[in-house]
C-alpha cells in the first residue's frame, strides 16, 4: 500500500533522539523521495496532510542501524574472491538484502588482511551499493595488513606489512585509486571505491606518518590490532586517528602506569604526544620497558617487532580552574571506539566501564563472519584457507584453538545486550548503533538520524528492542506488511 500524495505519517510511536532520549511524537516521511520531513514545514508548503497514517502501537521508530565492521553474512565472505566478479556482486547483494531483517540499513563491508595482489581486485567491487530493497553498502573497511604481529588475532602472518614509505605504502597495498579523495564519497565514480575506514597499528613503521594524509582524504583511521603504548596512541590521535577498533580486543589491556590504547577514553593530557620521528626501535623486552619508563614485567608481553616512542613528560596542557563538575578542554578530541557486545568478546562490566568513561564515543558493531544468520545451527562450519569455525551460540572460534574469530551476533541483539549490560535505556543503546557511527563517518545528516532531509531508512522495534519491520528510503523491505 502506498500514499496517494506520497506523504506518510507514523503515529503512536517513540522516536529516539540524538541525546539518547525517547519522545512520543509523530514522524512524517515522503515515500516518493525517500526522505524524512519536517511535518510543519511540509504542511505549510504543500498544504497537505499525509494520505497514509501508520499506527505503530507504541513501538519505537528508530533510524536504521549502521554496522561499520562486518566481515560477511548469510554464507558470503567479503574477504574471499575467486575471480568471478558476478558471483561476488551477487554475494554483496545477498547480504545487503537479507541483513535488513536485523534492523541494519547501512553497513561497511570489512576485509581482513589479504595477500597484497587481492586488494585492488576486491576493492574495485566494493563501491557504495544498494538496491531498492536492500541495506546500503557504504564503502569498505580495510582491517589490515598494517597491523601488529603480536596482536594479529586470526589475521594471516605472511600478509602483514609495514609502511616504510608512509602514504605510498598504503596506496601500493590498496591501489591508489581506491583511496578516494572526494568530499562526497557516496558519489564516488567508477574505479573509486569509497574507502571509509582503515584499521592499523600506529607503532608499525611508517603508519602513524600516513594518518594525517589518510584523514585528509576522508578516511577514518582506526587504531586496532595494535600494541601501541599511550604515547604512540596519543600521537596517532593527534595526527587524526578517529576510531578504536573493537575496544579491549587485540590490544594491550589497561595498566595503571601506561593505559595504552584503552586509556584514550580518559583523554588525560598528562603525556604529550611525541614527534613522529622520535620513535626508537627497542631490541629487547627490557629496552621496550625503558622506552615506556617502566620496568615491570607486566609490560614484557607488549614487546613486538616495530617501534616505540620516547615518552616526553610535560606539564598538563589543560588549565586549572575552579568550576565544579567541568573538565577543562584537552589538546585533542577523544576518538570513537567500537565494541562487540555479545557477552563473549567483552565482559558486561568492561562494556559499562568504557561507556561510563566516554558515552559520546561509543559505537556498537558485530564484527560478524559469513556464518551470521539468525537461523543458523551450532556446529562446525567452513571458513577460508582450509580453516573452519566452531559455532556455539554466539561464540565463534577457529577450530582446534581458543582464538575468537569474529562473531555471529546480530546488531539488534548487541543493542539489547548493551542496554542490559550498562543499565542504559534503549534510546541510549540505539544511539550507539545509529547516530554515533554515522557521526564517526561524517554522514549524520543523511544516515543514523531522524533529522528532516535524512534518508527514510527506519526500523520499528518493539519495547524489548526486537525488530518488527524495516524501511529503506521510505519503503517497507522487511516485516509483516502494515496498512
Amino acid at each position: 500500500m502506498s500514499s496517494a500524495n506520497g506523504l506518510v505519517c507514523f503515529t503512536n510511536c517513540l522516536l529516539p533522539q540524538e541525546d539518547g532520549g525517547l519522545v512520543e511524537r509523530d514522524l512524517w516521511i515522503d515515500e516518493r523521495r525517500g526522505v524524512i520531513l519536517d511535518s510543519q514545514l511540509a504542511f505549510f508548503e504543500r498544504r497537505e496532510r499525509p494520505d497514509r497514517i501508520i499506527d505503530l502501537g507504541g513501538n519505537i521508530l528508530s533510524p536504521g542501524l549502521i554496522d561499520i565492521q562486518i566481515n560477511g553474512a548469510y554464507g558470503f565472505d567479503f574477504s574471499v574472491y575467486d575471480g568471478d566478479e558476478e558471483a561476488y556482486r551477487q554475494g554483496m547483494k545477498l547480504v545487503a538484502e537479507k541483513i535488513v531483517e536485523t534492523g541494519v540499513t547501512s553497513l561497511v563491508p570489512t576485509l581482513i588482511t589479504q595477500e597484497k595482489s587481492l586488494y585492488p581486485k576486491i576493492l574495485n567491487l566494493l563501491h557504495p551499493f544498494s538496491t531498492p530493497t536492500s541495506a546500503t553498502l557504504l564503502g569498505w573497511h580495510a582491517e589490515g595488513p598494517f597491523i601488529d604481529m603480536a596482536k594479529r588475532g586470526a589475521h594471516a602472518p605472511p600478509f602483514l606489512l609495514s609502511a616504510p614509505e608512509g602514504i605510498k605504502s598504503f596506496e601500493s597495498a590498496y591501489g591508489a585509486h581506491n583511496l578516494v579523495d572526494s568530499e562526497d564519497w557516496l558519489m564516488a565514480t567508477e574505479g573509486q571505491c569509497g574507502v571509509r575506514i582503515i584499521t592499523g597499528a600506529p607503532e608499525i613503521k611508517g603508519v602513524v606518518g600516513a594518518v594525517h594524509e589518510l584523514t585528509k582524504r576522508g578516511v577514518v583511521f582506526s587504531i586496532g590490532h595494535s600494541a601501541a603504548t599511550s604515547a604512540i596512541a596519543t600521537a596517532a590521535v593527534m595526527q587524526g586517528a578517529r576510531l578504536i577498533t573493537h575496544l579491549f580486543n587485540a590490544m594491550p589491556q589497561l595498566h595503571h602506569r601506561d593505559p595504552a590504547i584503552i586509556g584514550l577514553l580518559g583523554a588525560s593530557p598528562h603525556l604529550s604526544a611525541p614527534a613522529i620521528d622520535d620513535f626508537p626501535t627497542p631490541t629487547s623486552p627490557s629496552a621496550a620497558s625503558a622506552v615506556s619508563g617502566v620496568t615491570s614485567e607486566a609490560f614484557d608481553y607488549q614487546t613486538t617487532p616495530g617501534t616505540r616512542p620516547t615518552v616526553n613528560r610535560t606539564a598538563s596542557v589543560s588549565e586549572l580552574h575552579l568550576l565544579k563538575g567541568q573538565v577543562a578542554d584537552l589538546a585533542f578530541e577523544r576518538p570513537y571506539y567500537d565494541m562487540i557486545v555479545d557477552g563473549i568478546h567483552l565482559h558486561p562490566n568492561s562494556v559499562r566501564l568504557a561507556y561510563s568513561a566516554f558515552p559520546e564515543g561509543c559505537i556498537l558493531i558485530t564484527d560478524a563472519m559469513k556464518i551470521l544468520d539468525p537461523n543458523l545451527r551450532d556446529g562446525v562450519h567452513e571458513w577460508r584457507d582450509g580453516k573452519r569455525f566452531v559455532k556455539e551460540g554466539d561464540k565463534l572460534y577457529l577450530e582446534g584453538t581458543d582464538t575468537l574469530a569474529g562473531s555471529v551476533i546480530t546488531l539488534d541483539k548487541c543493542v539489547r545486550n548493551f542496554s542490559r549490560f550498562t543499565g542504559g535505556s534503549l534510546g541510549e543503546a540505539i544511539k550507539c548503533a545509529t547516530f554515533n557511527p554515522a557521526k564517526c563517518l561524517g554522514i549524520e545528516n543523511t544516515k543514523g538520524t531522524l533529522r528532516p532531509g535524512a534518508d527514510a531508512d527506519l526500523v520499528v522495534l518493539d519495547r524489548q528492542g526486537i525488530p518488527v519491520s524495516t524501511w529503506v528510503k521510505g519503503k517497507q523491505v522487511w516485516g509483516i506488511p502494515v496498512n
